[in-house]
């Protein structure tokens, strides 16, 4: 590489921790600095809370910037600092052109998802509630338009049957550093080769929002499945029960057909509370009351009888993919 070179790396959330860990083990690489979200407020007791790449770099005794939004001042300090590369991933600000500029344009995201498609805020999730049977993460070069820059190298994975949200999430975090590995030699000398994306073939998916887990009932079973899985960690799927919202844990489409209406509860079968929807029969397996614990379906009834034959109320649910950039401002995008 031709001596040592001066990294810096932006990101929040934990699926960011394997490729920060990569970068630091790195022999001709100094990682100068980490920007992350400064502490916020979590729990019922709204205690701040430091994220997980914030903890990481602390302990390691790494410089640690945590602007509200990055700006000139962090800027001036890429270009104070000497920085050739700056790498990001699930940081969760926009990069204006100013700071992007302060270092030539040297910023590269890894992007969960095989891009074009699901460019924006939930890849990981809205991957699996679409039924996607494969993904994967994305090294590209960051532009002023939304993940929309020249695509480096992409790292693509299956989806199995039984993957949830965190399962894919900590699959997707470990694909990184073998990106990084073909890739860092050829980004850090400007040698690295990049493909410009089709915009043709640009999907857009939006922040989740707590209502996103109402559970439609006049969407498919395998539908419905799979959002359970995928927004197993938020925002979780729920349905009411008159002023009680349930929350569901974990569930199963099965091709049973039934005279019932959506939401329509058939009853418990084979250890599973079977509801009626649009098309084929959701199993649920798991079940929560607020203030209790998650709970197999049949030890929940036990506690919680629901009568078969109550009908449940459908809330639709708002689109998680659309075709232009527009939709996910509209939905108040951050990456």
């Amino acid at each position: 590489m031709g001596g040592t070179k001066r990294i810096a790396f932006m990101g929040s959330d934990l699926i960011a921790l394997p490729a920060l860990r990569f970068l630091d083990d790195q022999q001709d690489v100094e990682l100068a600095g980490v920007f992350t979200q400064p502490d916020r407020p979590a729990g019922r007791g709204k205690r701040l809370r430091v994220n997980p790449i914030k903890e990481w770099a602390t302990k390691r005794g790494i410089e640690c910037l945590a602007p509200e939004k990055p700006d000139a001042a962090e800027a001036a300090w890429l270009q104070s600092k000497r920085i050739s590369l700056v790498m990001v991933m699930a940081y969760g600000h926009l990069l204006k052109p100013d700071l992007i500029d302060s270092v030539g344009g040297r910023i590269y995201n890894l992007h969960a998802s095989l891009l074009p498609s699901y460019r924006g805020a939930s890849p990981i999730e809205t991957a699996l509630a679409e039924g996607e049977r494969s993904t994967g993460v994305s090294l590209m070069r960051i532009i002023s338009k939304m993940d929309a820059g020249p695509l480096v190298d992409q790292q693509k994975t299956d989806l199995k049957d039984d993957e949830d949200g965190p399962s894919l999430r900590e699959k997707l975090a470990l694909l990184c550093p073998a990106l990084l590995k073909r890739n860092l030699n050829h980004l850090l000398a400007g040698s690295a080769k990049e493909m410009t994306q089709d915009e043709a073939h640009a999907t857009y998916c939006r922040i989740l929002r707590k209502e996103d887990g109402n559970l439609d009932f006049s969407m498919p079973a395998d539908t419905l499945a799979r959002r359970v899985a995928a927004f197993k960690a938020w925002p979780g799927c729920f349905f009411a029960f008159g002023d009680v919202r349930i929350k569901v844990g974990a569930a199963l489409a099965l091709d049973a057909s039934t005279n019932c209406v959506p939401g329509e509860i058939i009853g418990e079968r084979n250890g599973a509370l079977c509801l009626a929807t649009g098309e084929g029969t959701l199993a649920v397996l798991e079940m929560q009351r607020p203030g209790g614990k998650m709970l197999d379906a049949s030890s929940f009834l036990r506690g919680f009888p629901l009568p078969d034959g109550t009908r449940l109320p459908t809330i639709s649910n708002t689109p998680l993919v659309g075709d232009h950039a527009g939709f996910f401002r509209k939905n108040k995008y951050v990456d």
